[in-house]
């Protein structure tokens, strides 16, 4: 029987399913705002098919006295949230295998929630996972996310985290075979302006075929949220867990493949961030951006839809040099550091080539905003942020801050940005790289030309003969 995703059919509704399979039968742990989830299945009737159990630990003492206390105080994080799913699960295997479990997919449902409040000073966020069954006696396997929620309103968070309750739950027992109709399956019966789904991970017996890191990019391409990260080891990472109160240093490229050249872009970059003397050199992450755009060919049809192997082959190059990896759908750096300013507060680095400082300052890019120019650099400028600039070598000359020259109307801007310190151009950085262009690169990977190793990492050569990436025959 083939797997559709049915749009049409409405919480209540699945609620009622599940409650109406005899296999399916759990409990539900529910911290802050997350109360309606259980509530979805009660109201749907037939209840009691399903629930073993529903509590609260709202108050903190008696949260940290059955789920173990916090190193760090935080009681809407991923680890709370997974000390829930432990706790309540084992519980249940505990108290009713030897009874039910024969005929019965036991699931634990937890999540931690923090609604925004009466006075709206905080941002609505919470941790939500559960761990199920996907045969009796088999085991269990674990769906976990991060969720914004977007409402300005605290009833309509709860409203929305109640739905994105049920619809992962019936996803974890009714679309797990098929991962892309799961992920979409999330968002039923909630428009996409009331919450963002930045972090997702699938682990167990029933994901095998699961690659988190494509689903990240699900995440991004389908507009679950603009951005999505993972570390070196290739696991999910929420973007705030990881960023949060940091300096961030930011390359973007399209790293098809890493070059020489990004590596000493990132050495040179990162060496004179930390030389900034507002800079906590013990606190930076350094983080190397795709972006949607820069996932398609240049000159493709800007319709054609992105070659996941060729993203995760990208990716597992990046991962091997110890790279933390963003997926992003800003194209343009304003909105890449707006972005980032909502989770740090910190200076944040830039490291740039040349071709992008002319970029940021042609007006064309910007006609679609009302302020223009102006608006964009507001954003960028505003924040504490700086601009790193890697030389791009043409007709034989160096080309860097010296030699920019930007439209008459926005020299003297130009001027104010350098002299209060916020565009710098990169010393001492290795002039013979200068040479080399990524696109020529991957051609001579191509068509097998002797050579092109020199032009690479060594480690990044070897995966790509290993692995036949990029067209290696």
């Amino acid at each position: 029987m083939s797997i559709i995703h049915n749009k049409d059919i409405g919480t209540k509704q699945k609620a009622l399913a599940i409650n109406l399979n005899p296999e399916i039968y759990g409990s539900f742990a529910e911290i802050g705002a997350g109360q309606d989830v259980a509530a979805n299945f009660f109201k749907a009737g037939a209840s009691s098919g399903t629930i073993a159990k529903t509590m609260s630990a709202y108050d903190m003492t008696f949260s940290d006295a059955i789920y173990g206390v916090q190193q760090k105080k935080r009681y809407v994080s991923e680890e709370r949230l997974l000390s829930m799913l432990d706790h309540e699960y084992q519980l249940l295997i505990e108290r009713l295998a030897a009874l039910k479990g024969d005929t019965t997919t036991f699931f634990a449902f937890s999540d931690t929630v923090s609604a925004i409040n009466y006075n709206k000073t905080n941002e609505g966020h919470g941790w939500m996972g559960v761990r199920f069954q996907h045969a009796p006696n088999s085991t269990p396997n674990d769906v976990v996310l991060h969720v914004k929620l977007l409402d300005n309103n605290n009833n309509r968070q709860q409203q929305a985290t109640g739905v994105l309750g049920v619809n992962l739950l019936y996803a974890c027992f009714y679309y797990r075979e098929i991962p892309l109709i799961f992920l979409l399956s999330l968002m039923d019966n909630i428009e996409k302006d009331r919450i963002q789904i930045d972090m997702i991970r699938f682990e167990g017996p029933a994901f095998t075929k699961v690659d988190n890191r494509l689903m990240s990019l699900h995440l991004v391409k389908y507009g679950f949220s603009d951005a999505a990260l993972f570390g070196p080891d290739g696991k999910n990472r929420q973007p705030s867990e990881v960023l949060y109160k940091k300096h961030i240093v930011v390359l973007r490229g399209r790293f098809r493949p890493v070059i020489n050249v990004h590596m000493d872009m990132l050495r040179t970059g990162v060496k004179q961030f930390l030389e900034e003397p507002d800079v906590d050199k013990e606190n930076v992450v350094v983080i190397n951006e795709l972006t949607l755009q820069g996932l398609k060919e240049r000159n493709a049809d800007e319709k054609a839809d992105i070659d996941e192997k060729d993203f995760l082959d990208r990716v597992d190059v990046l991962c091997s040099l110890g790279q933390t990896v963003m997926i992003s759908n800003f194209q343009r750096y304003f909105r890449l550091v707006a972005y980032l300013s909502t989770i740090t507060k910190l200076k944040m680095g830039m490291v740039l080539g040349y071709p992008n400082l002319e970029y940021i300052f042609s007006e064309e890019h910007y006609m679609d905003l009302p302020g223009g120019i102006l608006e964009s650099f507001a954003t960028l400028f505003s924040r504490k942020v700086k601009l790193f600039i890697y030389p791009t070598l043409r007709d034989g000359i160096i080309c860097n801050c010296l030699r920019f020259s930007p439209p008459a109307q926005l020299v003297d801007l130009f001027r104010y940005l350098i002299a209060n310190n916020k565009i710098e151009d990169i010393r001492h950085f290795d002039e013979s790289n200068l040479q080399v262009r990524t696109d020529t690169v991957l051609q001579q990977i191509k068509d097998g030309v002797e050579g092109w190793e020199a032009h690479v990492p060594a480690e990044v050569a070897a995966m790509i003969k290993e692995r036949r990436l990029f067209g290696y025959t």
